[in-house]
């Protein structure tokens, strides 16, 4: 049985890490559902499990980033320390709220991320147009200037990605890239390597929380996430021979079919027990 069980995370942890590494972190959302279809867990079991996966690759993402310069880590640590705070609180919404709600609202961010992620792949690559963002980089130091906008946009980014990393066990990559775009005049390389500084950050706080309350499984934790970042490397190595667009439509057309499967699982659950 217990073979059963490893041989299984690591399947689900294997294709998790495959899509990460095909489509970047907006992929990472897909480990809750897989873990919940695949393993029959219930979504507050399943986030803290997503979370070290998603923590771990995005981890290796960051350093990366940082050997060439692309992470903020100012920016990144400011809205770590805000998600690290606001993310307990999500994990402890994720222990109170019933799980057929709790699928439902997680089928719900999921249908939303799919349908950006269809759309950004439909249309051609927008042309970046000159404004004035709340976070404006300093010519002369190549550093974001702080002000007090600049300090609000980004507060409310991490609080919102560290409550659903709490809540759903999501890195919010699909949150934190969006925003800094809106609030930033950063470069795309730069956006995409604070981002993954911000979701290492956050998700390890809420895995070092989950495992201090007793609600990480380790026998399915430890195998999924080690085929997870496997899996993640191998879809790195040849996510250049597809292309971009096709591999953006194609993760949203499949994600968009798991939301809709969560989302009949969340409404029959709550027939059933009305």
């Amino acid at each position: 049985m217990i073979a059963t069980v490893w041989a299984a995370s690591m399947a689900l942890g294997g294709c998790v890490g495959l899509i990460l590494g095909l489509t970047g972190a907006g992929g990472a959302i897909m480990a809750v559902p897989l873990l919940v279809f695949g393993l029959h867990l219930q979504v507050a079991q399943a986030a803290p499990i997503a979370l070290l996966a998603v923590g771990l690759s995005a981890a290796l993402g960051a350093v990366l980033g940082l050997r060439r310069g692309q992470v903020r880590y100012r920016a990144a640590g400011f809205m770590a320390i805000t998600g690290i705070i606001v993310s307990p609180l999500g994990l402890w919404a994720a222990r109170r709220v019933p799980n057929a709600p709790l699928a439902i609202i997680f089928a719900c961010v999921l249908g939303m991320v799919a349908w950006r992620m269809w759309a950004q792949g439909a249309r051609p690559a927008a042309v970046d147009v000159p404004r004035m963002a709340p976070c404006q980089l300093n010519a002369g130091t190549g550093r974001l200037r702080w002000t007090a906008p600049c300090a609000r946009a980004l507060t409310g980014t991490g609080m919102i990605a560290g409550f659903l990393s709490g809540l759903l066990g999501v890195g919010g990559g699909f949150v934190i890239v969006p925003a800094l775009r809106r609030a930033t005049d950063l470069p795309m390389q730069a956006i995409v390597g604070t981002s993954l500084a911000v979701i290492a950050l956050v998700s390890a706080s809420g895995v070092v929380a989950a495992a201090a309350g007793g609600h990480l499984d380790w026998g399915i934790a430890a195998p999924f996430t080690a085929a997870a970042v496997a899996g993640m490397l191998a879809g790195r190595a040849v996510a250049d021979r597809f292309p971009p667009r096709r591999l953006q439509q194609s993760f949203a057309l499949f994600a968009g079919m798991v939301a809709l499967a969560m989302l009949a699982k969340g409404v029959m659950a709550l027939i059933a027990a009305a």
